[in-house]
C-alpha cells in the first residue's frame, strides 16, 4: 500500500461539554467563594480600624473640625515681620502665613479664619482678646519658643516651624560693643514678662524689665528708658528693618513714637529658639497640624513655607547684619501615621492650601532652599 492510500491518524477527542450539574455546581462554588471572602474583609475590616492609626477624617472629626464653619488663631499684632495688624485691619506676617497654610490643609480657606490678638502670658492658656472679652483660641500661632515650663503651664506644641536665636537691639548710637549678654551688666534692658529672655539677662547681671508686648520695650527705649532691647531676632529684626522698603517695595508701617535708628547685635547665642504652634490637649488636632508641618517639608511641589519666608523674612536680613534673622530652612517635621485606604492614595486630590503667599519676586526668590546650619540665612 502506498503512503498516499494509508489513512491519517486520528486526532484527540473533542472535550465533552460539561454537563449542566457540573457547570452549575462551579458557579454555587464560586459565589461561595465571593461571599467567604466579602465576609472576611467584613470580619478584617473593623481590626484594621481598632489596630491601625486614623485616616485624616477620623482626626478632622476627632478635633471637632467637621462642619466648623471659622477657625480662631491667636497671633501677636504688633511684631512686623512675624504679625502685625495693619491700619486697614488686615494682617501680615511670617506666623501669619504659616496660619494660613495650616487652616488650609484643615479645610479652611481665608475668609474662614478670624486672628486674634494674644499676650504672651495668654498663649498657654490661648486666651486672646475679643472686643471687651477673651475667648479661647483653637490654635496659637505667636512666636511661641517651646520648653518644658511652657509645657508644664499647658501649652501643648506641634514640631517647631521656624528656628532663631536670642539676640540684642539697641540705638544705633549706642557707644559700647555687644558681643555677650554679659556685655549689659549692670544696663537696663526691656524684654517680654514671659519671654526665655528674662532669665538669662538676670544671669548675666543685666536689669531686667519685663513688658507684655515688645513694642513697648521698643518704645522705652526711644524714650531713654532703657538701654536695650532682647528676644528672639526674628521678632527684633521687623524692628531694625523699620520702614525700610521690601522686594516688593512694601514696607512696615510706623507705629511707634520719636523712632530712631537701630543696631542688631550679634550675641553668639548658642540655644536655638523653636517656635511652635499651641493646639492645645486635643491629640487630633496636634497630629493634624504636624500633618501640614510634614507636607510642607517633604513634598517638594509645596513652597508655602519658602514663600512665607521669603516675604516677610528673608529680605530683612541685608538690614540686620550681622545678626541671623532666622534659619532659613524649614525644621525638620514630626512623621504622624495616616491610613488610606489603596483608593485614596490613587484617587484622592492632596489637601488644598488656600492662603499661601504669592511665589516672591526679587533677588529673593532665585535663591535655593534644601540648605541646613544655624548660619544659613545670610551670615
Amino acid at each position: 500500500m502506498s503512503q498516499a492510500s494509508e489513512p491519517s491518524p486520528a486526532g484527540p477527542a473533542p472535550a465533552a461539554p460539561p454537563s449542566p450539574r457540573t457547570a452549575r455546581t462551579r458557579q454555587i462554588r464560586l459565589v461561595g467563594l465571593i461571599v467567604a471572602l466579602a465576609v472576611l474583609a467584613a470580619a478584617l475590616v473593623p481590626i484594621v480600624l481598632a489596630m491601625g492609626p486614623p485616616t485624616r477624617d477620623q482626626l478632622l472629626e476627632d478635633a471637632h473640625l467637621k462642619g466648623k464653619q471659622q477657625l480662631v488663631i491667636g497671633v501677636k499684632d504688633d511684631q512686623p515681620g512675624i504679625s502685625l495688624k495693619l491700619p486697614n485691619n488686615t494682617w501680615k506676617g511670617f506666623d501669619v502665613d504659616i496660619a494660613y497654610m495650616i487652616a488650609g490643609y484643615l479645610g479652611f480657606d481665608h475668609s474662614q479664619v478670624r486672628f486674634l490678638p494674644i499676650e504672651s502670658e495668654d498663649r498657654a492658656r490661648r486666651q486672646a482678646r475679643d472686643n471687651d472679652g477673651f475667648v479661647t483660641v483653637d490654635l496659637v500661632i505667636a512666636s511661641y519658643s517651646i520648653n518644658a515650663k511652657r509645657e508644664e503651664e499647658g501649652a501643648v506644641f506641634s514640631a517647631s516651624y521656624l528656628h532663631t536665636e536670642q539676640s540684642v537691639v539697641t540705638l544705633e548710637s549706642f557707644k559700647d560693643q555687644v558681643s555677650s549678654l554679659e556685655d549689659l551688666a549692670g544696663r537696663t534692658v526691656c524684654s517680654l514678662t514671659t519671654s526665655t529672655s528674662i532669665q538669662r539677662l538676670a544671669e548675666a547681671g543685666a536689669k531686667p524689665v519685663g513688658r507684655n508686648r515688645i513694642s513697648e520695650c521698643f518704645q522705652e527705649m526711644y524714650d531713654g528708658k532703657v538701654e536695650a532691647v532682647t528676644t528672639d531676632a526674628a521678632i527684633l529684626a521687623g524692628f531694625v528693618t523699620g520702614d525700610r522698603a521690601g522686594v516688593d517695595g512694601q514696607r512696615f508701617p510706623v507705629l511707634l513714637k520719636n523712632v530712631k535708628p537701630l543696631k542688631h547685635w550679634d550675641i553668639g547665642s548658642s540655644p536655638r529658639e523653636r517656635w511652635g504652634v499651641n493646639t492645645g490637649p486635643n491629640k487630633a488636632l496636634r497630629d493634624l497640624v504636624d500633618l501640614a508641618l510634614y507636607e510642607s517639608a517633604m513634598d517638594e511641589n509645596n513652597s508655602t513655607w519658602e514663600n512665607a519666608y521669603n516675604a516677610n523674612l528673608r529680605w530683612q536680613q541685608e538690614y540686620n547684619l550681622p545678626q541671623p534673622v532666622a534659619e532659613q530652612q524649614q525644621p525638620d517635621p514630626r512623621k504622624v501615621e495616616v491610613r488610606q485606604w489603596p483608593w485614596e492614595r490613587i484617587a484622592l486630590p492632596p489637601p488644598a492650601h488656600p492662603g499661601s503667599p504669592p511665589p516672591p519676586t526679587g533677588p529673593a526668590a532665585r535663591v535655593g532652599w534644601r540648605g541646613r546650619g544655624r548660619r544659613s540665612s545670610g551670615c
